[in-house]
């Protein structure tokens, strides 16, 4: 049984859970919980990670009530940061005040649960009520072919779920899924390399990072063509990020795990506090930060171009200039109001073109981040070795005009790039270049003097976009209400901007 029909079966028991009051967020956490303990059973790495009792076995033998409360004490006792295993992986009690010598020293020996196990269960609790929906879920998770007969499934199974719940629930899932088809071409397009650092500074579930290894286990052999201290860093150190949100957090180091990816380098806080220097240099940068008001200016001190700007995206940006190494390259989803809006974001593009060469501009088609709701673009650039003058030109697609509103009623495709890729080239520094199409194509180049000439507004387009046509094509009551949300805040986003430029206008007036 492949993938795509375990999340079709795993998906259809949500239905049987809804009567439980559980939605589709809360069911797909649930489902982590659950899977991570059929997949250590499955890849043998129950001993040494997870206490006697509290194993996959055993939740299947309980029945009816007792097999709630054993899951339910399984998710605490997993989650608890001074949870021990003892030699034969029984839990090992914190000594009390009256405890022995030698019950202080089985404590002291005892050895504490795998972080990334803490990390999973950190603070979990089930939204379960009815012990018959826990055993109908225990029952088809134990009765699934697990297997195929090239690769185990799990990863794939979990990003599937993942892909699930962001279409049934644009608005929440929707916020930190990236469509897989754009997170593919971005990855093939940068060309991750074995050795480097790559990091995604506004992580969600996972998706670029998984991308990355993904790619290069292909052109590694599944890393066996690399050395041990090249798998090594590969599995526990090259991939960094960073979440926000705790719910987030955990199904990020969910998907990370059954992909075989146990980073030391994945962590929760805010990108844009202190803690997002923590993240380090970065060879490679692939990310989709969030869009919209953030309620409050950066508080990291480094962060000069944007330190009042009290939206995401402009300090995101700032971020991946200053993370990346010299010669690094990034790839970054942004809203058009980054390439357009004046006061600190035309400062934080002259920042950007000065200290990096942007090279490439792709306007994406409308329709594929109904979360956000805004027309979306990806900034190809690298890091110049100064912080003068290293961009020259910038190379502009148009992926936007003229195209239909995608969604349900049209899904995006890898076809719809196969232009993209084509006018990009293999070199991926932006070094090789399709042709100028003129003003009758969608690809074209502009010099740094003609972006000067506009003011630095990068925001370039040529083509008639006839996006009120694509709007009178959609057929989906979803594609039809994500549209008018759609433009509900990108006009939310244009006011933001506004309002930052008359702040940053007002010191100079009271002067």
């Amino acid at each position: 049984m492949n993938a795509n029909t375990i999340v079709q079966k795993l998906w259809r028991l949500c239905t049987v859970l809804r009567k439980d009051g559980i939605t589709y967020q809360q069911y797909v956490t649930e489902l982590t919980y659950l899977l991570f303990l059929k997949m250590m059973a499955e890849r043998n790495r129950e001993t040494g990670s997870l206490p006697l009792g509290m194993r996959w076995a055993d939740l299947v033998a309980a029945n009816g009530l007792d097999k709630l409360e054993r899951y339910r004490k399984t998710l605490v006792t997993l989650g608890a940061a001074s949870t021990r295993l003892g030699k034969d992986d029984a839990l090992v009690s914190p000594p009390a005040d009256t405890a022995t010598p030698e019950e202080r020293k089985q404590y002291a020996d005892a050895r504490p649960l795998p972080d990334m196990v803490q990390e999973i269960f950190d603070n979990a609790s089930t939204f379960i009520r009815e012990p018959q929906n826990l055993t109908t879920l225990v029952t088809a998770i134990d009765e699934l072919d697990w297997f195929s007969d090239e690769r185990d499934q799990f990863g794939d199974l979990y990003e599937g779920l993942l892909q699930k719940n962001a279409e049934e629930t644009k608005r929440g899932a929707g916020q930190y899924f990236t469509p897989r088809v754009l997170i593919e071409l971005l990855v093939r397009l940068m060309q991750p390399q074995p050795g480097e650092k790559i990091q995604d500074p506004a992580a969600g579930t996972g998706g670029f990072l998984i991308a990355a290894d993904r790619f290069i286990r292909a052109k590694t052999n599944d890393y066996f063509d690399l050395g041990e201290k090249q798998q090594n860093f590969q599995k526990h150190q090259a991939f960094r990020g960073m979440e926000n949100v705790p719910g987030t957090l955990r199904l990020l180091l969910m998907n990370l795990y059954l992909h075989d990816i146990d980073s030391d380098q994945v962590h929760l806080g805010d990108t844009l506090s202190d803690k997002g220097t923590g993240l380090g240099r970065a060879n490679l940068i692939l990310t989709n930060p969030p869009f919209g008001p953030a309620g409050g200016a950066p508080t990291r001190q480094d962060l000069s171009v944007t330190a009042t700007v009290s939206s995401y995206q402009l300090p995101f940006v700032e971020h991946c200039i200053r993370a990346l190494e010299p010669g690094g390259r990034a790839a970054i989803v942004v809203p058009d109001n980054v390439l357009f809006e004046d006061g600190r974001g035309k400062a934080l593009r002259q920042m950007m073109m000065d200290w990096c060469d942007v090279h490439t501009i792709l306007r994406l088609p409308t329709g594929i981040f109904y979360a956000q709701g805004v027309k979306t673009n990806v900034i190809f650039l690298t890091r110049g070795k100064t912080e003068t003058g290293n961009t020259k030109a910038v190379w502009i697609y148009d992926q936007r005009a003229q195209m239909p509103k995608f969604g349900k009623t049209t899904p995006l495709t890898p076809a719809h790039f196969e232009g993209f890729e084509q006018a990009f080239g293999s070199d991926p520094y932006g070094k090789q270049r399709g042709r100028d199409e003129g003003e009758a194509g969608r690809w074209r180049q502009f010099s740094r003097a003609d972006i000067s000439a506009r003011s630095d507004n990068l925001d370039i387009s040529w083509l008639r976009e006839a996006e009120d046509e694509a709007e009178e094509g959609l057929i989906e009551p979803d594609d039809i209400a994500a549209a008018i949300l759609g433009h509900l805040q990108a006009a939310s986003l244009e006011v933001e901007a506004l309002v930052a430029v008359l702040n940053d206008e007002l010191p100079e007036a009271a002067e």
